[in-house]
């Protein structure tokens, strides 16, 4: 992890281009035909499945016009046969059915949010310093869990029910085409009354997901900085930060369910409108002779057959679409340009020697505003260059770029004298050693933060990085020594002993190139003592970057650098900088002095 302090406020990607829509192609080209299998056998079982649904309304005419009429009880028995034997196909089918596809769906779900997540990580650090992590979370495991609607049941049951319709609609044409035109009226009103809401819920389900995302993303700060709202009484400040996005939640939930309901109303209207008409039209058309009791019975449970998919369309249409809004984010966060492009950072550097050059170097984290002005300068292999100079003056910038964290907005910066900006990520940062002022330490054990690095380093390079960054001396005092849990981001333990575990991960890591960013501020004088040796040790043979405001951390630097706004002032070595009386003498003896 890295101090945000490298980085500085950005706009959003997406705040410069409007998020494209998600076409129905690409979701077809990259969802749904990868898994065409699963879907032509569970659009199979639904055939099946809804033909044999067809038996019921068939068998009830033959039964009031055919059996009971001729009182055939032998054919009474075989209808009954045919009818539980076509509830049992419906039954199995339906069973098969929910464990292909809603198990591969799930599975769709589990590959998309490693997808995702896998994407997000490979993303530029500038990007995450303007993005919550919450919103992040939110992103990676509630965006994508509409798509279960577009490979699960939902998708199958929705082809299936356009399947029953056309047939039923076949059959109702075949019994009575008035009663079907009658029928088809309010249908088609209702089919365009869907389309257009469904038009509308789209962009709401997808500013839902935004508002979601800033819910979770401030809900993670609050629970993440609790004991600074409870040391400064903020708890009601934070209710009522947190009570105001769950409102904007409700309000765009409740706009959903409005043009949700009018589907439903609109439906329920139309058919029970539909169904009366039916009942009256059957009615005359039984009485004048034109149709038999068991005819108009076919026709309620076929018209049933027809409307019910129509009706179940509409709630899987709005599934649908919270799907494709889903999906918008998703296909948001995919298209960000990754850190690492394998078309221009190519070249692998299987073994580093240190030797680092800035030549004319600037970089601005926004435009017209340099933080890093023209810096020149050569750090040879295995040298400690220190950076110095006053708050804000681009110190932890330039250790930034070393780092390959940012990237210069013009100049260059060699490593063993090949572009650092075309050299692959994995390569360079496999060998990249960072200790920060406020470094991260994961939950779970001290033993485990250690290996973060190296999950394999033996025993023994465990202890020996254990006893250079002097953790041993309060693990021992611990009941479970390295096992002992840490807690989230380590709260469990003292400023000083999670900087202790953090060098210590470093020394282990064994890297060529070194950063250390306040790596002692929150040390006491005694363990700072113990700790310089240590990283004296670590640094041998090392090309090392130091950022210090305790100048007598630097004493023994190679060459120390004075930055004052983005520009190297003064450099030497501290004897050489100290006789010059220049900047570094001022900082020098202010710090000596208090």
């Amino acid at each position: 992890m890295v101090n945000s302090a490298y980085f500085s406020p950005l706009l959003l990607m997406s705040k410069n281009k409007s998020a494209e829509k998600v076409t129905i192609a690409h979701v077809f080209k990259t969802i749904i035909w990868p898994r065409k299998k699963q879907l032509f056998l569970g659009l199979f079982l639904i055939i099946i499945s809804r033909l044999a649904g067809l038996v019921l309304p068939g068998a009830s005419k033959l039964l009031f016009d055919n059996v009971i009429p001729s009182n055939d009880l032998q054919m009474l028995k075989w209808l009954i046969g045919g009818v539980v034997a076509a509830i049992i196909i419906q039954a199995t089918t339906s069973y098969a059915l929910t464990q292909i596809l809603s198990v591969e769906a799930q599975h769709l779900i589990s590959q998309l949010r490693a997808k995702v997540q896998k994407h997000i990580l490979q993303l530029p650090i500038r990007f995450f310093d303007n993005t919550k992590t919450g919103e992040l979370v939110s992103r990676i495991m509630t965006d994508v869990e509409g798509v279960r609607n577009l490979v699960g049941t939902g998708f199958a049951q929705m082809i299936g029910g356009v399947l029953t319709s056309i047939i039923s609609l076949g059959l109702l044409i075949y019994i009575s085409p008035l009663m079907t035109l009658y029928v088809l009226v309010p249908v088609i009103i209702f089919g365009l009354i869907s389309m257009k809401a469904f038009g509308k819920i789209r962009p709401i389900f997808r500013e839902r997901g935004k508002i979601n995302a800033e819910v979770t993303g401030r809900l993670t700060e609050t629970l993440g900085g609790v004991r600074v709202i409870k040391g400064f009484n903020a708890e009601e400040q934070e209710i009522a930060v947190f009570e105001s996005g769950v409102e904007r939640l409700f309000q765009n939930v409740k706009t959903s369910l409005t043009t949700t309901s009018l589907v439903t109303s609109s439906a329920t209207l139309l058919l029970g409108l539909a169904s009366a008409g039916i009942m009256g039209i059957g009615g005359y058309m039984i009485m004048e002779g034109d149709l038999t009791f068991g005819d108009f019975l076919a026709f309620t449970l076929y018209l049933g057959f027809m409307i019910a998919p129509i009706v179940q369309m509409s709630n899987i249409g709005s599934q649908l679409t919270e799907a494709f809004a889903g999906l918008d984010r998703t296909e948001e966060i995919m298209n960000t340009p990754l850190e690492d492009d394998g078309s221009i950072r190519n070249i692998q550097l299987p073994s580093i020697v240190g030797n680092v050059v800035f030549d004319d170097v600037s970089f601005a984290y926004e435009e017209g505003k340099e933080v890093v002005k023209s810096i020149s300068f050569n750090a040879p292999a295995g040298s400690v260059t220190a950076l110095v100079g006053t708050s804000g003056s681009g110190k932890t910038t330039i250790a930034g770029l070393a780092a390959s964290f940012l990237n210069p907005d013009s100049g260059i910066i060699t490593m063993d004298g090949v572009d650092l900006s075309k050299v692959s990520l994995k390569s360079y940062r496999s060998q990249l050693g960072v200790v920060l002022q406020d470094d991260f330490l994961f939950e779970g054990t001290i033993r485990e933060n250690i290996l973060f690095p190296r999950p394999d380093a033996t025993a023994d390079q465990l202890k020996e990085a254990v006893y250079a960054a002097h953790v041993q001396e309060f693990t021992d005092r611990f009941e479970d020594g390295l096992d002992t849990l840490i807690g989230e981001r380590g709260v469990k333990l003292s400023g000083g002993q999670r900087q202790r575990i953090a060098i210590a991960r470093a020394i282990l890591a064994n890297p060529r190139i070194l950063i250390l960013d306040e790596a002692t501020s929150n040390l006491d004088t005694e363990s700072e003592s113990f700790i310089q040796a240590s990283l004296k040790q670590l640094m041998q043979g090392r090309t090392t970057f130091v950022i210090a405001h305790r100048l007598s951390t630097i004493r023994l630097a190679d060459q120390i650098l004075v930055i004052e706004q983005g520009r190297i002032v003064e450099r030497g070595t501290h004897e050489e900088l100290i006789q010059t009386k220049g900047r570094y003498y001022q900082l020098y003896t202010y710090q000596a002095r208090i």
